[in-house]
C-alpha cells in the first residue's frame, strides 16, 4: 500500500509542530557534522553523472547557477526543473505518492514546503561546510535538513517612462488610488512561493480589506512573481503591486525603465531554502551540488546576476542596490503560512475572479 503525503493542512496537527517564531525554530537539535567537499566525493559524484535540481529561481539565474557548476566539476551535468514553487511543492507530493524518486536537490520561494518535507522525513540531513562555519542559526534548519539559500523581499515598482518618481506611489495603500485603476499588474498565490508568503504578511498586517480594495483596481493578474517585473519593463503595465526584488534589480540593470519602491508599510521578507531527498537517485552529486550551492562562488553569482540576497558573510553586496539592513521589513512566519495557505488561495482566488 502507498504511504499517504501529508497534506499542507494536516501537517501542523500534533505535538511536534515547529516554533511559530521561524521554520528554522525545532524542538531538539540533531545535525549531523559540517561535511566538506572531499575528493572521494567529488569522484563519487562524478560517477553518477548528474545532479537534478527542482527549483522556482528565475530560469536564467537557475541556468547560469547550473552551468557554473558544471564548470567546475566537469561531467557532471545539471538537470534544471524550473517552475513557480506551489508547482514544485505538487510535483514532489504526486511523485513521491507514486514512489518516483527524480529529484535530487531542491529550492523553493515558499519556507514552509520545507516544513511538509521534513515533518513526512524525506528530507536528507546534510550540512554543507559553509553552512555550518557562516550561516546564522534562524537561517539553518538545527536538524541539519535545510537552509536559506537565497533572500529577498516582495516590492512595488514603476515604468519610468510612464510613471513620474514624484507621483509614483509609496506606500501599499497608494495603489487603491482610483488613478491607478487598469493599470496596475500582480502575481498570484497560488502559483508563486514569493506571492503566498508576501499575502499572508500583507494579509496579517494590512488586512483582508486591503486585498479587497486592491481586487476592484482592475488588477492584470499573472502567475509568476517574476512576471510582474516583465510585464512592468515591457510597458504592458504602468505599476506593479507586488514582484521579486531580484528580477526587478536584473531589469533596471541592463537598462529596463523600471524602479523599485520599498512599501512604507513595510515590505515582505522570503527565504528560499534548499534541501536533498532521501531517495535521491545521485546522491553524491546533490551533497556535492548542496555545498557549491552555499560557497562564496554561488552566494556572490546569486547576488550579482541574480539579483538576490544572500546570507553568507564572504559575499558583497553590489554597489547601487539598497543595502538589505536598510530595508523596513514585514515579519516572515512560514508555520502560519503553511497552516493558512489553503484558506489564502481560497479567498485570493475569489477576490480577483482567478
Amino acid at each position: 500500500m502507498k504511504k499517504p503525503i501529508i497534506s499542507r493542512r494536516d501537517v501542523l496537527q500534533g505535538s511536534t509542530a515547529l516554533a511559530a517564531s521561524s521554520v528554522f525554530a525545532s524542538v531538539a537539535s540533531a545535525a549531523p557534522p559540517a561535511s566538506p567537499v572531499t575528493p572521494q566525493l567529488i569522484e563519487a559524484a562524478k560517477k553518477e553523472g548528474k545532479v537534478v535540481f527542482y527549483t522556482s529561481i528565475d530560469l536564467p539565474v537557475a541556468e547560469r547557477l547550473a552551468k557554473t557548476f558544471e564548470a567546475k566539476y566537469p561531467g557532471i551535468a545539471v538537470r534544471v526543473e524550473r517552475t513557480g514553487a506551489e508547482r514544485v511543492f505538487q510535483r514532489i507530493g504526486q511523485e513521491y505518492a507514486s514512489r518516483i524518486h527524480a529529484v535530487d536537490v531542491v529550492n523553493s520561494s515558499d519556507a514552509a514546503h520545507f516544513i511538509v518535507w521534513k515533518r513526512e522525513g524525506i528530507l536528507e540531513p546534510y550540512v554543507p561546510e559553509d553552512v555550518a562555519k557562516y550561516y546564522p542559526a534562524e537561517h539553518k534548519d538545527p536538524d541539519g535538513t535545510f537552509a536559506t539559500y537565497r533572500a529577498w523581499v516582495c516590492v512595488i515598482g514603476y515604468n519610468t517612462n510612464m510613471v513620474k518618481a514624484e507621483d509614483a506611489p509609496k506606500s501599499y495603500a497608494d495603489l487603491l488610488d482610483p488613478k491607478w485603476t487598469s493599470k496596475i499588474v500582480k502575481a498570484h498565490p497560488s502559483y508563486s512561493g514569493t506571492i503566498m508568503t508576501a499575502t499572508y504578511q500583507m494579509s496579517r498586517d494590512l488586512g483582508w480589506e486591503y486585498f479587497e480594495k486592491l481586487a476592484k483596481q482592475k488588477v492584470m493578474q499573472v502567475q509568476s512573481s517574476a512576471d510582474p517585473p516583465k510585464k512592468l519593463s515591457l510597458g504592458e503595465r504602468s505599476v506593479m503591486a507586488d514582484g521579486n526584488e531580484y528580477n526587478m534589480f536584473v531589469e533596471k540593470e541592463k537598462g529596463s525603465p523600471v524602479e523599485i519602491v520599498y512599501a512604507t508599510e513595510g515590505s515582505p521578507l522570503i527565504v528560499g531554502p534548499n534541501a536533498l531527498f532521501k531517495n535521491a537517485p545521485n546522491p553524491n552529486a546533490a551533497r556535492l551540488f548542496q555545498s557549491f550551492c552555499f560557497s562564496p562562488e554561488a552566494q556572490q553569482l546569486s547576488i550579482d546576476v541574480g539579483g538576490l540576497r544572500s546570507l553568507h558573510p564572504g559575499v558583497k553586496e553590489k554597489p547601487g542596490r539598497k543595502p538589505f539592513s536598510e530595508i523596513k521589513k514585514m515579519k516572515d512566519d512560514p508555520v502560519a503560512v503553511e497552516k493558512m495557505s489553503e484558506q489564502i488561495k481560497a479567498r485570493y482566488s475569489k477576490l480577483f475572479g482567478v
